[in-house]
């Protein structure tokens, strides 16, 4: 059996950060990513990049982990969220500094106190970074190279290895590219494979973000939390699909078919609605994303008239970015429909990025805590960034002091698995239910025959699951079992949350 000191699942910015801080310390390193190395949602091509911000002196740290606590209705882990904002200035530090990433940066001073620059639900500019996909992967690739970081590229997390004592000492990959499983032992490992929008049909996430690692740590004894908050998007879906809507441009809208919105309050909600991103049940603007989803898979008709002068630079960048990337011109109609975004929520950790469960830490978009039931943007890059420092420590840690043990080689690898047009077929139907029951509209009715069909999809797979299977056939059903479980939690956590809060949405 193959063996690293840390394993970590997941190679977006969290996954790689907390490689490139763990194989520092010395320690080896592997990378196991379901698709390609440097994946996910931090390098997803349907957005122009990530925006990164933090606070802009120390008098502003306090500030920034009131509105957090604020934004996030209460339900953030107040250490969690102290932990994390103190961290960001030393997180940017590290990523320009020892790494050498490029950040983008306001043009001015007097630019970056537009009120474009104002981070989602938040009510100040602050310290604004933009980090784009290249000087990233371009910084990362060198760490990879002079650390000696192993990667294992499409190799996916099937399940996690135990000991006698449930201490977790490996994990279960799926080689995607010669389907084989590969056991790989190892002495700490670190879960970073991002968040839920897997479990969607729209989704504002990367193919190979698979919604599974949660509901495989959950089934190892770690806990969920907050996992009824899920961000929701607009997106566009014509003439281009998957690709973000930036909703500092709301204010250039024009509306183009009836909507259950008054005449002389569109223009007001539409102001409202270009201060934030995902959906959020706390504005009256909410009445925007009301009608988006009202208007079904054909998604809502629209086009931008934007002004002929003094554009801002947060709007001339999307622009340019929509014409040059994608040939979509400001003048074109375009069709926006809601799309499942970010996790607000997942596998609760503790300071130190470790889950409670021995052997295990998590970091980034498949972690929750330190955001709440609305998440203030920006913030998601910089949760990758400092979690994932902390996990790529903590683990490194933990590997230096575990005794040093030889790998088993008699592990004893899953057997059933399910006929590939079955998993197709089900996990269709899964998509499906989610779309239709846990988007922005969540009733009880809505919620309780969420688990009928889930409950139904669970016992078919059941059924299906056969013996002596393919290797293929093996991961497909340990996949599609996962998905289901995570699935299954989601929804309970929903109709606990009996009253709307943030981006948790009780229309009953």
């Amino acid at each position: 059996m193959e063996s690293t000191d840390v394993l970590v699942i997941g190679s977006g910015i969290a996954g790689l950060c907390a490689a490139i801080e763990a194989a520092r310390t010395g320690v080896t390193v592997a990378v196991a990513s379901a698709g390609k190395t440097m994946s996910g949602s931090s390098f997803f091509p349907g957005t122009w990049g990530l925006g990164l911000i933090g606070p802009v002196d120390e008098d502003d740290e306090q500030d920034l982990i009131d509105t957090i606590q604020t934004v996030g209705g209460g339900v953030a882990d107040p250490e969690l969220v102290q932990t994390f904002v103190h961290g960001i200035p030393q997180a940017i530090q590290w990523l320009e500094q020892d790494l050498g990433v490029e950040f983008q940066r306001p043009q001015s001073a007097e630019s970056a106190q537009q009120k474009q620059f104002i981070p989602c639900f938040d009510h100040k500019t602050r310290m604004w970074r933009g980090l784009t996909r290249k000087p990233l992967e371009d910084a990362c690739t060198a760490q990879i190279e002079l650390l000696g970081i192993r990667l294992l590229p499409r190799h996916e997390l099937i399940d996690l290895l135990e000991d006698a004592n449930g201490k977790i000492v490996g994990a279960v990959l799926y080689n995607r590219t010669n389907e084989h499983l590969v056991p790989m032992a190892a002495k700490s490992t670190i879960i970073a494979a991002g968040g839920m929008g897997g479990l969607f049909e729209r989704s504002l996430t990367s193919a190979d973000v698979l919604s599974s690692s949660q509901a495989i740590a959950w089934s190892h004894g770690a806990s969920l939390t907050n996992i009824e908050f899920m961000q929701m998007m607009p997106g566009f879906i014509e003439p281009k699909r998957n690709l973000v809507f930036n909703e500092k441009t709301w204010r250039y809208v024009h509306v183009d078919q009836p909507v259950d919105i008054a005449d002389d309050k569109l223009d007001d909600l539409l102001e409202q609605r270009s201060g934030y991103g995902p959906f959020t049940s706390r504005l009256a603007s909410r009445a925007i994303d009301l009608a988006i989803d009202q208007a079904g898979a054909e998604g809502l008709a629209l086009h931008y008239d934007f002004p002929r002068e003094d554009v801002p630079e947060f709007v001339q960048t999307f622009a340019t970015w929509l014409q040059d990337e994608h040939g979509i011109a400001p003048t074109d109609e375009m069709r926006v429909a809601m799309y499942a975004h970010a996790a607000n929520g997942g596998i609760k950790i503790d300071k130190t990025a470790f889950t409670g469960v021995e052997g295990l830490y998590a970091c980034g978009e498949a972690t929750g805590g330190m955001h709440g039931a609305d998440r203030i943007g920006g913030l998601s890059s910089a949760n990758g960034i400092v979690f994932g420092r902390i996990a790529g420590a903590s683990a490194a840690q933990a590997a230096q002091n575990a005794p040093e043990e030889a790998p088993k080689a008699d592990i004893a690898l899953p057997q059933y698995g399910i006929a590939t047009t079955d998993v197709e077929r089900l996990i269709h139907s899964l998509k499906h239910t989610m779309s239709t029951y846990c988007m922005i509209n969540r009733t009880e009715t809505g919620l309780s025959a969420a688990l009928q069909e889930l409950e139904v999809l669970r016992a078919e797979t059941a059924a299906l699951s056969m013996e002596n299977a393919q290797d293929s056939e093996i991961a497909a059903l340990a996949r599609l079992r996962s998905q289901i479980q995570l699935a299954q939690e989601m929804v309970k956590a929903m109709r606990k949350r009996t009253e709307s809060l943030g981006s948790h949405y009780r229309a009953d």
